[in-house]
């Protein structure tokens, strides 16, 4: 029987007398977390000791903090306007953020919000590195008592979809009953913001015990600020665009790297020329790499791609928006076999088109303009986006293996890493003290899975340098404190300087491959700590080429692409008001000038002599058109340096 609750405090008295004193509880990540239930039952249960709460969830999404300055000055209206003033920030977040869980009171997550708690010492000894498709596994070992879960309702109906994560719920409950151990309370909270999606998204009927319909108002989803695309991050995103086979099968993660990955595929298939002529002035003989004769292209898509991903986000919705995915597929193994073999029949091809899907996914999350597009899809699309497990997406073994081979083949998996040694290892998730920066997720599961298949390739991303505190580092290193991948997984790096194929590779040509991609600053370093451990011939003679890995170089190149709006700021949209977008090139420009103190005081020496922009409708922006007090002053003198030094032609 199905308990139904519209509100919170009623439904967490049944909770709290259904479940035992010290409550072993989880929740999705991202979007699929009930904030309103979790701040519920975290308030009734802070203040007493005598009703212990674990909590096991990840990505707990949290705002951004307006911090201090100008940057308050920008960040305060946007959190109101994109977030809302009624957004239900989550209570033991802000608790972690302090050090301030009470000590009957754990979380314990396998994945943090980006640097968020990386001084949280609550949250970096109660983090738990687990694989995404070990999860389920590890949270019946812990013995749940609960799982509690967004789920969206459907129009006019009383059928529940798990919606934004048909991630873990599932896998979990089963995890649960294998293990001989009874089945956790299944609590779902309906929010009506959350798209509607059918298919293998919908809920068993009966499934959850406990469904809420918490009182209006109704806070809108988390939506995820789309961020500014630069150079480095569209040299990347050209780079690894090449080598995506067409026909074949595409996952990628999410942020700026992803972002231009997105665009510059849509640009291959919708402007040909056009992506040859930025990829030649990119580099002039990308077309004869050998991984983009051997794994890649650079036509259109004729046949289209089939996207299977962990996380549908915003580059998704473009690419189905372009044509670029269209390949369906579906779950019949002799249908796929007849397909691949070139045996199928007209009513095949027939039940292909009516029956297959061509997107499949375990969460998603974006920005509000690519909720608003699943909500509104035409029937024809939604029918074509299917949610499943996370044990389905993120490995072939353990399911039918077989029609996932068929189904997955030519198969490209794009991620993201912090910095690569030059050996091949990969670092992704925790910094060289261990402490932890995001998690695992399924960037291993992905790595594994591109050796499993054939014709498949894990293709890492990442930064050639970093800016931190003033100080540019390398991120290509001879050697790491912490590795995410092992060197013996390594396949494909791709950064702003090119490509690096070191699958099957000896140490010797890994060594020479990552050079070829590191920035021309740090190369001779990286290569005499090669040569010092014996990995690398004394007399190798640096290549002219390697000349060209430069900012300055990089930048020149991209310059007429940038200007005529092939490759702009924000190419998958922004959630920045026009002025706001100028308003984020001048304050990073500002940051990073102020970084050093010898950078910060000639900034401002140059902003005190007046030279600037009298950008008025960025001023009144900020607050700042009428500046009062020498505070204020200052900053306004300090903007009108930094819009000037931005500005972009008319």
């Amino acid at each position: 029987m199905t308990h139904h609750f519209n509100d919170l405090d009623a439904a967490v008295d049944h909770l709290l007398a259904q479940l035992p004193t010290a409550m072993h509880v989880a929740a999705p990540l991202g979007l699929g977390k009930p904030h309103r239930l979790l701040n519920a039952l975290y308030a009734r249960v802070e203040g007493d000791p005598a009703r212990p709460l674990h909590l096991y969830t990840a990505l707990s999404l949290d705002p951004p903090s307006p911090g201090q300055g100008l940057k308050a000055r920008f960040v305060r209206p946007f959190l109101a306007r994109h977030f809302g003033d009624d957004f239900p920030r989550l209570a033991y977040v802000q608790a972690m953020k302090r050090d301030a869980l009470p000590a009957h009171v754990e979380v314990e997550e396998f994945y943090l919000q980006s640097g968020a708690l990386l001084d949280s010492s609550q949250t970096q000894r109660r983090y738990a590195s687990l694989n995404y498709t070990h999860v389920a596994a590890a949270l019946a070992h812990r013995r749940t008592d609960m799982i509690v879960q967004k789920v969206a309702r459907a129009p006019g109906g009383d059928r529940l979809s798990f919606s934004c994560n048909t991630d873990l719920t599932q896998d979990t409950v089963d995890a649960h009953l294998a293990r001989g151990l009874p089945r956790p309370l299944m609590v779902a909270e309906v929010d009506p913001h959350l798209p509607w999606l059918g298919g293998s998204a919908v809920a068993p009927a009966g499934f959850f015990d406990v469904v809420i319909d918490p009182p209006a108002p109704h806070p809108r989803p988390f939506g995820l600020p789309r961020q500014p695309v630069d150079d480095a991050d569209y040299a990347i995103g050209l780079y690894a665009s090449t080598l995506v086979r067409d026909g074949g099968t595409l996952q990628i993660g999410i942020g700026a790297l992803a972002d231009a990955l997105c665009h510059a595929l849509v640009l291959r298939h919708t402007d040909n020329a056009r992506y040859r002529q930025v990829l030649a002035a990119l580099d002039p003989d990308l077309e004869d790499h050998p991984a983009v004769r051997e794994s890649g292209g650079l036509g259109p898509f004729e046949i289209g791609l089939y996207g299977c991903s962990e996380m549908i986000n915003e580059g998704f919705k473009r690419l189905v928006e372009t044509g670029v995915i269209r390949r369906k597929v579906v779950d019949d193994p002799a249908l796929m076999q007849r397909l691949a073999d070139g045996t199928a029949n007209l009513g095949d091809h027939a039940r292909l088109e009516r029956d297959g899907e061509y997107l499949h996914g375990a969460f998603y999350l974006g920005s509000p303009d690519f909720y608003a597009w699943l909500r509104d899809l035409p029937d024809e699309q939604r029918h074509a986006i299917g949610m499943r497990r996370i044990g389905t997406v993120n490995q072939i073994h353990g399911n039918d293996e077989a029609l996932q081979r068929l189904q997955r083949h030519d198969a490209r998996f794009f991620n993201s890493c912090m910095m690569a040694t030059a050996l091949g290892a990969a670092v992704s998730d925790a910094l060289e003290d261990g402490r932890v920066v995001s998690g695992v997720g399924g960037q291993y599961n992905f790595v594994a899975m591109a050796h499993a298949l054939p014709g498949a390739r894990s293709v890492l991303l990442l930064r050639a340098v970093r800016e931190a505190h003033g100080r540019t580092d390398s991120n290509v290193r001879w050697n790491y404190g912490h590795a995410t991948i092992p060197r013996h997984l390594r396949d494909v790096y791709v950064d702003e300087y090119g490509i690096a194929d070191m699958r099957y590779a000896s140490d010797e040509d890994c060594v020479i491959a990552m050079a070829g991609i590191t920035d021309a600053r740090y190369r001779d370093g990286l290569l005499e700590h090669a040569r010092a451990a014996r990995k690398l011939r004394a007399g190798f003679q640096v290549p002219a080429r390697w000349e060209r890995n430069t900012p300055q170089r990089l930048g020149a190149a991209l310059a007429p692409f940038r200007t005529d709006g092939t490759l702009p700021d924000y190419p998958l949209g922004s959630d920045f008001t026009a002025v706001e977008q100028r308003l984020v090139r001048a304050l990073a420009w500002l940051q990073a000038g102020t970084a050093r103190p010898a950078g910060k005081l000639q900034v401002i020496v140059r902003a005190l002599r007046g030279s600037g922009q009298d950008d008025a409708e960025a001023l009144a922006r900020m607050g700042l058109d009428a500046p009062r007090g020498a505070g204020a002053w200052l900053e306004a003198r300090l903007l009108r340096l930094a819009l000037a030094q931005t500005a972009r032609p008319a």
